[in-house]
Protein backbone atom coordinates (compact mmCIF):
# COMPACT_ATOMS: atom_id res chain seq x y z
CA UNK A 1 0.00 0.00 0.00
CA UNK A 2 1.09 3.48 -0.40
CA UNK A 3 -0.59 6.20 1.51
CA UNK A 4 0.77 10.57 0.95
CA UNK A 5 1.67 12.59 4.34
CA UNK A 6 2.13 16.10 4.67
CA UNK A 7 5.51 16.36 5.96
CA UNK A 8 6.15 19.65 7.35
CA UNK A 9 9.96 21.00 8.65
CA UNK A 10 11.96 20.16 5.76
CA UNK A 11 14.18 23.49 4.44
CA UNK A 12 17.01 21.55 2.41
CA UNK A 13 18.03 18.62 0.34
CA UNK A 14 19.66 17.28 3.64
CA UNK A 15 16.80 17.34 5.81
CA UNK A 16 15.39 15.64 3.01
CA UNK A 17 18.00 12.96 2.63
CA UNK A 18 17.50 12.58 6.89
CA UNK A 19 13.55 12.14 6.68
CA UNK A 20 13.85 9.18 3.92
CA UNK A 21 16.86 7.53 5.21
CA UNK A 22 14.73 7.75 8.90
CA UNK A 23 11.74 6.45 7.76
CA UNK A 24 13.32 3.90 5.49
CA UNK A 25 15.00 2.19 8.59
CA UNK A 26 11.08 1.36 9.59
CA UNK A 27 10.33 -2.68 8.72
CA UNK A 28 7.92 -2.86 6.17
CA UNK A 29 8.46 0.46 4.23
CA UNK A 30 9.73 -0.09 0.84
CA UNK A 31 10.03 3.09 -0.69
CA UNK A 32 9.76 6.59 0.38
CA UNK A 33 9.73 10.04 -1.52
CA UNK A 34 9.90 13.50 0.41
CA UNK A 35 9.62 17.11 -1.22
CA UNK A 36 10.35 19.78 0.77
CA UNK A 37 8.55 22.02 -1.69
CA UNK A 38 5.37 20.79 -2.10
CA UNK A 39 5.63 19.57 2.38
CA UNK A 40 4.72 16.05 1.57
CA UNK A 41 5.92 12.30 1.93
CA UNK A 42 4.90 9.54 0.01
CA UNK A 43 5.29 5.89 1.60
CA UNK A 44 5.14 2.43 0.45
CA UNK A 45 4.82 -0.29 3.21
CA UNK A 46 4.28 -3.89 2.84
CA UNK A 47 1.41 -3.52 5.78
CA UNK A 48 0.39 -0.12 7.75
CA UNK A 49 2.43 1.44 9.80
CA UNK A 50 0.91 3.67 12.35
CA UNK A 51 1.42 7.64 12.87
CA UNK A 52 2.82 7.38 15.61
CA UNK A 53 5.74 4.84 14.35
CA UNK A 54 6.16 7.53 11.52
CA UNK A 55 6.64 10.46 14.10
CA UNK A 56 8.95 8.30 16.19
CA UNK A 57 11.40 7.71 13.11
CA UNK A 58 11.31 11.30 13.00
CA UNK A 59 12.30 12.09 15.79
CA UNK A 60 9.00 11.83 18.31
CA UNK A 61 6.49 14.70 18.52
CA UNK A 62 8.69 17.49 19.59
CA UNK A 63 10.94 17.17 16.44
CA UNK A 64 10.97 19.61 13.85
CA UNK A 65 9.79 17.42 11.06
CA UNK A 66 5.68 16.41 11.65
CA UNK A 67 3.62 13.52 10.06
CA UNK A 68 0.41 13.85 8.99
CA UNK A 69 -2.37 11.97 7.18
CA UNK A 70 -3.75 13.62 4.07
CA UNK A 71 -6.24 11.27 1.86
CA UNK A 72 -6.66 8.52 4.43
CA UNK A 73 -8.47 8.06 7.53
CA UNK A 74 -5.51 6.70 10.23
CA UNK A 75 -7.80 5.45 12.32
CA UNK A 76 -9.53 2.76 9.52
CA UNK A 77 -5.97 1.91 7.97
CA UNK A 78 -5.21 0.83 12.07
CA UNK A 79 -7.89 -1.23 11.59
CA UNK A 80 -7.62 -3.03 8.66
CA UNK A 81 -4.27 -3.37 9.64
CA UNK A 82 -5.16 -4.96 12.93
CA UNK A 83 -7.94 -7.44 11.68
CA UNK A 84 -4.87 -8.53 8.81
CA UNK A 85 -2.39 -9.39 11.55
CA UNK A 86 -4.85 -11.02 13.51
CA UNK A 87 -7.10 -12.50 11.08
CA UNK A 88 -5.69 -16.13 11.69
CA UNK A 89 -7.07 -16.11 15.81
CA UNK A 90 -10.19 -14.46 14.38
CA UNK A 91 -11.43 -16.95 11.88
CA UNK A 92 -9.90 -19.16 14.68
CA UNK A 93 -12.16 -18.18 17.05
CA UNK A 94 -15.16 -17.30 14.96
CA UNK A 95 -15.01 -20.97 13.68
CA UNK A 96 -15.05 -22.38 17.46
CA UNK A 97 -17.70 -20.28 18.52
CA UNK A 98 -20.12 -21.20 15.88
CA UNK A 99 -19.61 -25.36 15.89
CA UNK A 100 -19.92 -24.60 19.86
CA UNK A 101 -23.37 -22.94 19.57
CA UNK A 102 -24.37 -25.54 17.19
CA UNK A 103 -23.69 -28.61 19.10
CA UNK A 104 -24.77 -27.02 22.37
CA UNK A 105 -28.20 -25.35 20.51
CA UNK A 106 -31.01 -27.90 22.15
CA UNK A 107 -34.79 -27.21 22.16
CA UNK A 108 -34.16 -23.49 20.45
CA UNK A 109 -31.91 -22.67 23.14
CA UNK A 110 -27.86 -22.89 24.22
CA UNK A 111 -26.89 -25.08 27.10
CA UNK A 112 -24.07 -23.02 28.39
CA UNK A 113 -22.09 -25.60 29.94
CA UNK A 114 -21.82 -27.72 26.67
CA UNK A 115 -21.24 -24.62 25.10
CA UNK A 116 -18.23 -23.56 27.11
CA UNK A 117 -17.27 -27.35 27.21
CA UNK A 118 -17.06 -27.39 23.19
CA UNK A 119 -15.62 -24.40 22.86
CA UNK A 120 -12.10 -25.19 25.46
CA UNK A 121 -12.15 -28.06 23.23
CA UNK A 122 -12.23 -26.60 20.03
CA UNK A 123 -9.33 -23.89 21.35
CA UNK A 124 -7.14 -26.20 22.68
CA UNK A 125 -7.51 -28.98 19.82
CA UNK A 126 -6.43 -26.14 17.34
CA UNK A 127 -4.13 -24.34 18.90
CA UNK A 128 -2.13 -27.40 19.95
CA UNK A 129 -2.00 -28.62 16.20
CA UNK A 130 -0.48 -25.46 15.05
CA UNK A 131 2.09 -25.69 17.97
CA UNK A 132 3.18 -29.13 16.89
CA UNK A 133 3.49 -28.14 13.45
CA UNK A 134 6.72 -26.98 14.82
CA UNK A 135 7.23 -28.59 17.91
CA UNK A 136 11.08 -26.77 18.32
CA UNK A 137 9.97 -23.43 16.98
CA UNK A 138 6.98 -22.91 19.14
CA UNK A 139 9.22 -24.26 22.66
CA UNK A 140 12.18 -21.67 21.47
CA UNK A 141 9.25 -19.03 21.13
CA UNK A 142 7.73 -19.73 24.43
CA UNK A 143 10.63 -19.78 26.12
CA UNK A 144 11.27 -15.90 25.11
CA UNK A 145 8.34 -14.46 27.58
CA UNK A 146 6.75 -17.54 29.74
CA UNK A 147 7.89 -17.44 33.51
CA UNK A 148 8.28 -21.31 33.39
CA UNK A 149 9.82 -21.87 30.23
CA UNK A 150 11.94 -19.40 30.65
CA UNK A 151 13.49 -21.56 33.76
CA UNK A 152 12.68 -24.91 31.85
CA UNK A 153 13.24 -25.11 28.40
CA UNK A 154 11.25 -28.54 28.25
CA UNK A 155 8.44 -27.06 30.02
CA UNK A 156 7.18 -25.29 26.01
CA UNK A 157 7.11 -28.96 24.34
CA UNK A 158 5.49 -30.59 27.70
CA UNK A 159 2.87 -27.46 27.20
CA UNK A 160 1.99 -28.43 23.82
CA UNK A 161 0.85 -31.83 24.68
CA UNK A 162 -0.86 -30.54 27.74
CA UNK A 163 -3.18 -28.21 25.49
CA UNK A 164 -3.73 -31.52 23.57
CA UNK A 165 -4.53 -33.72 26.41
CA UNK A 166 -7.01 -30.61 27.77
CA UNK A 167 -8.29 -30.71 24.19
CA UNK A 168 -9.23 -34.06 24.08
CA UNK A 169 -10.40 -34.07 27.60
CA UNK A 170 -12.64 -31.73 27.12
CA UNK A 171 -13.90 -33.49 23.89
CA UNK A 172 -15.14 -36.05 25.92
CA UNK A 173 -16.10 -35.04 28.64
CA UNK A 174 -13.67 -36.78 31.17
CA UNK A 175 -12.97 -35.79 34.71
CA UNK A 176 -14.24 -32.09 34.35
CA UNK A 177 -13.52 -30.72 37.79
CA UNK A 178 -10.11 -32.01 37.33
CA UNK A 179 -9.81 -30.89 34.00
CA UNK A 180 -11.30 -27.41 34.77
CA UNK A 181 -8.37 -27.27 37.26
CA UNK A 182 -5.54 -27.91 35.43
CA UNK A 183 -6.76 -25.24 32.72
CA UNK A 184 -7.31 -22.85 35.40
CA UNK A 185 -4.02 -23.68 36.86
CA UNK A 186 -1.43 -23.89 33.62
CA UNK A 187 -3.94 -20.70 31.66
CA UNK A 188 -3.19 -18.25 34.80
CA UNK A 189 0.39 -19.49 35.03
CA UNK A 190 0.67 -18.76 31.10
CA UNK A 191 -1.26 -15.12 31.56
CA UNK A 192 1.63 -14.09 33.76
CA UNK A 193 4.25 -14.25 30.95
CA UNK A 194 2.09 -12.59 28.65
CA UNK A 195 1.15 -9.91 30.90
CA UNK A 196 4.63 -8.96 31.98
CA UNK A 197 5.62 -8.79 28.34
CA UNK A 198 2.41 -6.59 27.19
CA UNK A 199 3.13 -4.03 29.88
CA UNK A 200 7.01 -3.72 29.26
CA UNK A 201 6.15 -3.67 25.47
CA UNK A 202 8.37 -6.57 24.35
CA UNK A 203 8.79 -6.09 20.63
CA UNK A 204 8.25 -10.21 20.87
CA UNK A 205 6.40 -12.68 18.60
CA UNK A 206 3.03 -14.39 19.95
CA UNK A 207 3.88 -18.44 20.28
CA UNK A 208 -0.45 -19.25 20.78
CA UNK A 209 -0.27 -20.45 17.30
CA UNK A 210 3.34 -22.05 17.41
CA UNK A 211 5.59 -20.71 14.75
CA UNK A 212 3.31 -20.56 11.97
CA UNK A 213 1.90 -17.20 11.87
CA UNK A 214 4.17 -14.11 12.98
CA UNK A 215 1.64 -12.68 15.33
CA UNK A 216 2.94 -9.90 17.86
CA UNK A 217 2.85 -9.83 21.54
CA UNK A 218 -0.12 -8.00 23.01
CA UNK A 219 -3.89 -7.71 24.29
CA UNK A 220 -5.51 -10.00 22.21
CA UNK A 221 -3.26 -12.82 23.61
CA UNK A 222 -4.29 -11.70 27.04
CA UNK A 223 -8.04 -11.44 26.11
CA UNK A 224 -7.42 -15.16 24.47
CA UNK A 225 -5.81 -16.63 28.15
CA UNK A 226 -8.60 -14.60 30.08
CA UNK A 227 -11.23 -16.50 27.93
CA UNK A 228 -10.03 -19.29 29.00
CA UNK A 229 -9.57 -18.68 32.81
CA UNK A 230 -12.78 -17.46 32.86
CA UNK A 231 -14.93 -20.39 31.66
CA UNK A 232 -12.70 -22.89 33.42
CA UNK A 233 -13.80 -20.83 36.37
CA UNK A 234 -17.57 -20.95 35.65
CA UNK A 235 -17.77 -24.41 34.69
CA UNK A 236 -16.05 -25.19 38.37
CA UNK A 237 -18.53 -23.04 39.92
CA UNK A 238 -21.45 -24.41 38.19
CA UNK A 239 -20.85 -28.00 38.43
Amino acid sequence: MTHTYQLTGMTCGGCENKVKSNLLVLPDITSVEVSKDTNSATISMDKHIGLSALQDALGGKDSKYQISPIAHNEMVEETKSWAATYKPILLIFGYVTAVSLMVSLQNGAVDFMVFMRIFMAGFFLTFSFFKMLNLKAFAESYAMYDIVAKKFSAWGYIYAFIELGLGLSFALNLSPVVVNWVTLIVMTVSILGVLESVLNKKKIQCACLGAVFNLPMSTVTIVEDAIMIAMSAAMLVLM
